[in-house]
This record gives structure tokens, C-alpha cells and sequence, in this order.
């Protein structure tokens, strides 16, 4: 086999693709559809919004929740796939605003909630990565990630890109100049928080067996990004949790051995995730945070930033961590075991 043909390097494809994420939310930024789309939604003034999302983009999909009942005040709750795909009911969704956030567009459980949505009435919005994929059909608006082919089969940049996408349409759905000039400025940060140092968690984690990732507000669909990548590329057992929940039960796990991922922001939430890494670190376990300090965790480095903008900083410097810790624990994080690019769930 020639060099040309052969194989990426394990992790190459990952290390590249979510090293790109920035030039995905540039291009997003360089056109009107932000503008055009508020206008719109503003116009169509929805008394719900649905969400529809599987695995990365269902994470998202948690941050579209906080961010729009915080900046729009609109209820907005996830959409089950398989209410359509698999009982085939119908809901009321006359007035709503349904988003459908996917990498591929291709999964058949998607296209049926999008189907069904359209057909119960619903603007049926679809941020897709694949703009010509079967969600289109039933969409009234496709708003194109535009994160450029992606080969690993850990999404990164295509999770960074439905944030940035997410972040554009509802400030301006709220006419949110604040947070607008905030997003013209996230692609310089995620080139910055690409770069930042969080090898203080490596060594630790190579063999760590399991672990929790929390976040709260704005920032538990990051922390529901960063546990999925954690099994997916290093075979770590990890959880999510939100830090007001893990304190109902799960911190009953925490002891000299456990490991504990905590992300902040700074919002009202912040506070309580530092208190809850005091917590975690008073009762042994090894515990990380990142957006905030706390006595007696490892303080990973992170930049100031709006905090609607934070969570997708961080988890863009998350990203070089799980890649370098899958290589640390003997993965390729290009090609985790028994998963494909396109999951086709019915």
C-alpha cells in the first residue's frame, strides 16, 4: 500500500475535524440567514418549541433548551423520535416551532418525527450538516451547519457548529444584540481554546474507570457532550449530570478513586457547579473543573467569555482531551468499537 492510501494516523481525523470547528461558525456567520430566520421565527411567534435530536446533537439540543426558555422565554422540551418513528401517534404541535438538529439527516426515526411534525402543523426547522438529506423534505427552513465533511466517527465539529447555529437564530429571534456581538467574536476564542494546556487531567484519567461530567444551565448539554465522547473514544464509563441533581443520590459515589469532570460558567449557575467540585474533592474523589476554581480540584484553564458562549468553549478544549487521552489508554478515537458514522435507529 502506497503512503498516499494509507490509513489517518489513529486520532488524526478527530484531532483535524475539531480543530476546524471555527471555520464552520465563520462561514455561518459570513451570510443573512441568522437575520432572516429571527425575523421569521419572531413573526411566527411559536407557543412551544420541540426539539429532535440523537446522541451529539441531542446534547445540543439540551443547550437549545436553556437557551431559548432563558433568552426567548418560550417553553421548549425534546421531542421523542420514536413517538412517530415506532407508535406512530400524533401530537399537537399547531404553533410550535420544531427543531430538528442532525449531522447526517439520514436516520429514519428523524425523518418520521419531521414528517409527522410537518404534518401535525409545526415550522419545522432542521439544522442539518448534509443540507439535501431526507430531513429537508419536511422542513419548512434548513439551516446548514456548514462543518464541511466530517470522517471521525466522534462528531466534534458538527456539535460546535449546531451551538453556533443555535446561538445565531435565537439572538437574533430576541434581538439579543449582546450575545450577537459575543458570537461574532467565538471564532477567535475557539481557535485560542483549542490551544489551551489540559494535560493536568491526562495522567490521572488514563486509568480512571469511571467518571461523572457536570454542568448545570446553559452548560449541562456540554457536560452531556463531553460523558458521550468519554465512551465513545477512551471506553470510560462516564454519566451526566446536572450539579443541582447529582446531589440527589449519584454523590453517594464519590470516594478516593472516582473521578469527577465539572464545567461552569459564569451565570448564576456557576457557584453552585465550584461548590459542587469542593464537594466532590472534600469526599476523595479526583476532580476537575473547568470555567471556574474550586479548593482541592484540578483547575483546567479556560477564557472569559459570555456565558452562552463558555459551553462551547469548553467543550472545544475538552476535545483535544479526549483525543489525546483515547491515544493514552490505547484507542483510536477515529474508530470506536462497534459504533458506525450514521446511526440508522427506527
Amino acid at each position: 500500500m502506497s503512503a498516499a492510501a494509507a490509513s489517518p494516523a489513529p486520532g488524526a481525523l478527530m484531532f483535524t475535524e475539531a480543530a476546524e470547528a471555527h471555520q464552520a461558525l465563520r462561514t455561518q456567520l459570513a451570510g443573512e440567514h441568522f437575520a432572516e430566520l429571527g425575523r421569521r421565527i419572531r413573526a411566527l411567534a411559536p407557543r412551544a418549541v420541540a426539539t429532535c435530536a440523537r446522541g451529539s446533537s441531542d446534547h445540543a439540543a439540551t443547550f437549545a433548551k436553556y437557551l431559548i426558555e432563558t433568552r426567548a422565554g418560550v417553553l421548549t422540551a425534546s421531542a421523542a423520535p420514536s413517538v412517530a418513528s415506532l407508535y406512530r401517534a400524533e401530537t399537537m404541535l399547531k404553533d410550535t416551532l420544531f427543531i430538528v438538529i442532525s449531522q447526517s439527516g439520514a436516520s429514519p426515526d428523524i425523518v418520521a418525527a419531521a414528517e409527522a411534525a410537518k404534518r401535525a402543523g409545526a415550522f419545522v426547522l432542521a439544522l442539518l450538516n448534509v443540507p439535501d438529506s431526507p430531513v429537508a423534505a419536511f422542513a419548512d427552513e434548513v439551516f446548514p451547519l456548514n462543518a464541511g465533511r466530517e470522517q471521525s466517527v466522534a462528531a466534534t465539529k458538527s456539535f460546535l457548529a449546531s451551538l453556533g447555529a443555535l446561538i445565531g437564530i435565537v439572538s437574533h429571534w430576541s434581538e439579543d444584540h449582546e450575545l450577537q456581538t459575543a458570537l461574532a467574536r467565538a471564532p477567535d476564542l475557539m481557535q485560542q481554546a483549542w490551544e489551551l494546556d489540559w494535560s493536568a487531567a491526562l495522567a490521572p484519567l488514563t486509568d480512571a474507570r469511571n467518571l461523572y461530567v457536570i454542568g448545570r444551565g446553559i452548560g449541562l448539554g456540554a457536560a452531556g457532550e463531553a460523558a458521550l465522547k468519554l465512551k465513545e473514544t477512551s471506553g470510560l464509563h462516564a454519566e451526566a449530570f446536572s450539579a443541582a441533581e447529582v446531589r440527589h443520590g449519584p454523590m453517594a459515589l464519590a470516594q478516593p478513586g472516582f473521578h469527577a469532570l465539572l464545567f461552569a460558567q459564569a451565570d448564576e449557575a456557576g457557584a453552585g457547579v465550584a461548590s459542587v467540585a469542593t464537594d466532590f474533592a472534600t469526599r476523595g474523589a479526583t476532580t476537575y473543573l473547568a470555567g471556574a476554581t474550586a479548593n482541592g480540584a484540578i483547575n483546567l484553564a479556560s477564557l472569559a467569555a459570555h456565558p452562552v458562549i463558555a459551553p462551547m468553549l469548553l467543550v472545544q478544549s475538552f476535545y483535544r482531551l479526549a483525543h489525546d487521552l483515547a491515544l493514552a489508554r490505547g484507542r483510536d478515537p477515529d474508530r470506536p468499537p462497534h459504533l458506525n458514522k450514521i446511526t440508522e435507529t427506527l
